[in-house]
Protein backbone atom coordinates (compact mmCIF):
# COMPACT_ATOMS: atom_id res chain seq x y z
CA UNK A 1 0.00 0.00 0.00
CA UNK A 2 0.93 3.16 -1.24
CA UNK A 3 1.97 6.32 1.85
CA UNK A 4 -0.80 8.48 1.94
CA UNK A 5 0.31 12.12 0.88
CA UNK A 6 -0.86 15.43 2.45
CA UNK A 7 -4.17 16.82 1.70
CA UNK A 8 -4.47 20.61 0.73
CA UNK A 9 -4.84 22.88 3.82
CA UNK A 10 -2.61 19.76 5.81
CA UNK A 11 0.55 20.78 7.57
CA UNK A 12 3.55 18.28 7.47
CA UNK A 13 6.64 18.48 9.23
CA UNK A 14 9.43 18.85 7.28
CA UNK A 15 12.15 19.64 10.07
CA UNK A 16 15.95 18.22 9.88
CA UNK A 17 15.72 14.31 10.46
CA UNK A 18 18.67 14.42 12.91
CA UNK A 19 19.73 10.91 14.09
CA UNK A 20 16.71 9.47 11.90
CA UNK A 21 17.83 10.09 9.03
CA UNK A 22 19.87 7.30 9.14
CA UNK A 23 16.62 4.87 8.70
CA UNK A 24 14.24 7.46 6.93
CA UNK A 25 13.47 6.66 3.18
CA UNK A 26 12.90 9.05 0.15
CA UNK A 27 9.26 9.99 0.54
CA UNK A 28 6.20 12.25 -1.70
CA UNK A 29 4.92 14.63 0.46
CA UNK A 30 2.75 15.94 -2.19
CA UNK A 31 1.34 14.60 -4.96
CA UNK A 32 -1.34 16.89 -7.17
CA UNK A 33 -2.57 17.35 -10.76
CA UNK A 34 0.96 19.28 -11.42
CA UNK A 35 3.04 19.81 -8.35
CA UNK A 36 4.75 16.90 -6.33
CA UNK A 37 6.75 17.69 -3.21
CA UNK A 38 9.13 15.46 -1.53
CA UNK A 39 11.64 14.46 1.12
CA UNK A 40 15.07 12.88 -0.78
CA UNK A 41 17.09 11.20 1.78
CA UNK A 42 20.12 10.45 0.94
CA UNK A 43 23.26 8.60 2.81
CA UNK A 44 27.05 9.64 3.26
CA UNK A 45 27.99 8.56 -0.07
CA UNK A 46 25.46 7.86 -1.97
CA UNK A 47 23.86 9.94 -5.18
CA UNK A 48 20.84 10.67 -7.22
CA UNK A 49 23.07 10.18 -10.41
CA UNK A 50 22.60 12.51 -13.67
CA UNK A 51 18.45 12.50 -14.33
CA UNK A 52 16.11 15.45 -15.66
CA UNK A 53 13.15 16.25 -13.62
CA UNK A 54 9.77 16.57 -15.90
CA UNK A 55 9.32 20.28 -15.03
CA UNK A 56 10.81 22.97 -13.13
CA UNK A 57 11.84 22.45 -9.41
CA UNK A 58 13.71 23.86 -6.48
CA UNK A 59 15.80 21.48 -4.25
CA UNK A 60 16.69 22.94 -0.62
CA UNK A 61 18.65 21.26 1.83
CA UNK A 62 17.34 20.38 5.32
CA UNK A 63 19.95 18.93 6.81
CA UNK A 64 23.44 17.49 5.59
CA UNK A 65 26.06 18.12 2.94
CA UNK A 66 25.58 17.75 -0.68
CA UNK A 67 27.68 18.40 -3.95
CA UNK A 68 24.91 19.76 -6.48
CA UNK A 69 25.84 19.38 -10.18
CA UNK A 70 24.10 21.46 -12.89
CA UNK A 71 25.23 23.90 -15.71
CA UNK A 72 28.99 22.23 -15.74
CA UNK A 73 29.70 22.97 -12.14
CA UNK A 74 29.52 21.52 -8.92
CA UNK A 75 28.70 23.33 -6.10
CA UNK A 76 28.25 22.63 -2.28
CA UNK A 77 24.84 22.77 -0.86
CA UNK A 78 24.14 22.77 3.18
CA UNK A 79 21.49 22.65 5.43
CA UNK A 80 19.55 26.27 4.49
CA UNK A 81 20.44 26.22 0.78
CA UNK A 82 18.25 26.42 -1.94
CA UNK A 83 18.58 26.00 -5.72
CA UNK A 84 16.01 26.35 -8.55
CA UNK A 85 16.66 24.71 -11.53
CA UNK A 86 14.45 25.14 -15.39
CA UNK A 87 12.58 22.64 -16.78
CA UNK A 88 14.38 19.15 -17.60
CA UNK A 89 17.91 20.52 -17.18
CA UNK A 90 20.40 17.77 -16.26
CA UNK A 91 21.26 17.33 -12.58
CA UNK A 92 22.81 15.77 -10.16
CA UNK A 93 23.51 14.65 -6.54
CA UNK A 94 26.08 13.31 -4.20
CA UNK A 95 25.33 12.92 -0.23
CA UNK A 96 29.21 14.25 1.34
CA UNK A 97 26.96 13.88 5.03
CA UNK A 98 23.81 12.09 5.49
CA UNK A 99 21.52 14.44 4.45
CA UNK A 100 17.74 14.96 3.81
CA UNK A 101 16.31 17.58 0.72
CA UNK A 102 13.43 18.91 -0.25
CA UNK A 103 12.38 18.83 -3.56
CA UNK A 104 9.72 20.77 -5.40
CA UNK A 105 8.12 19.78 -8.46
CA UNK A 106 5.88 22.00 -11.58
CA UNK A 107 4.91 18.81 -13.62
CA UNK A 108 3.80 19.24 -17.19
CA UNK A 109 1.17 16.85 -16.73
CA UNK A 110 -1.49 16.48 -19.36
Amino acid sequence: MAAPHAASGELLDIRPLGERVKDTVSTTLVRAEHLEVFRLVLPAGKAAHEHRAAGTITIQCLEGVVEFDAYGRTQTMRAGTLVYLADAEPHAVRALEDASLLVTMLLHRA
